[in-house]
Parts: structure tokens; sequence; C-alpha cells
């Protein structure tokens, strides 16, 4: 069994910046890929960043620029750093996993509020 762990969220102005982190329950070198999706309210779950077991990185063009990810495998962690938030980055946002491209873990997610 595959825990994952989001932590980070919470209200912010706009302009301000934030990082979200994911621990999980197992190395995450296990995963050949791990990923941050967003959920607005009415809206589908969207990708906006992820990682690969290799390092790279690649970002939705809504995040591209104002955005990184990154990880510490010490720590088994991956972060998503947020900067320039704007009211529409408002969500859920939840840590992904990916084993295999069938097998994947999701976290509970943790809510980013961006409001004035």
């Amino acid at each position: 069994q595959v825990q994952l762990v989001e932590s980070g969220g919470g209200l912010r102005q706009p302009g301000e910046s934030l990082r979200l982190s994911c621990v999980t329950s197992r190395s995450i070198l296990e995963f050949f890929v791990m990923g941050w999706y967003r959920q607005a309210p009415g809206k589908q779950r969207e990708l906006v960043a992820r990682i690969f077991r290799g390092g790279a990185a690649s970002y939705a063009d809504f995040v591209k620029g104002r955005s990184t990810i990154s990880r510490d495998n010490a720590k088994n962690t991956v972060y998503l750093q947020m900067n320039s938030l704007k009211p529409d980055d408002t969500a859920v946002y939840y840590c992904n996993a990916r084993t295999t491209l069938t097998t994947e873990y999701w976290g509970q997610g943790t809510q980013v509020t961006v409001s004035s």
C-alpha cells in the first residue's frame, strides 16, 4: 500500500508564493513519474507538473515559468513551488505517483485558495 500525504496548502493573496509537499510511504525512486494535479470546483482534474525518475520535469502552460517541481530523494518528498499566484490557481492540489502506466496512487489533496 502506497500513501501520499500532501501539505502546504492554504490561503494566499494574488502574487504570493507557496510550496506544496508530498511525502510518500515508499522511496520516490520506485515511481517512474510523480506529479501534481489540481481540480477546481466544477472542473476536471488537470496536470500541473510532473517529474520523472531520471529528473526530467514538465509543466502545464498555465504554470510554466512560475512554478518548479522538485524532489528530495532522501526525504521521499516531492515539492511544487508556485510563485505569482493567481485567483485561477485556486483548487485542490493532488499528488500523484505511478509505478507503471496503469498503476497509480493519489494523495488526499490539499486546498489552495488565492484571494485578496
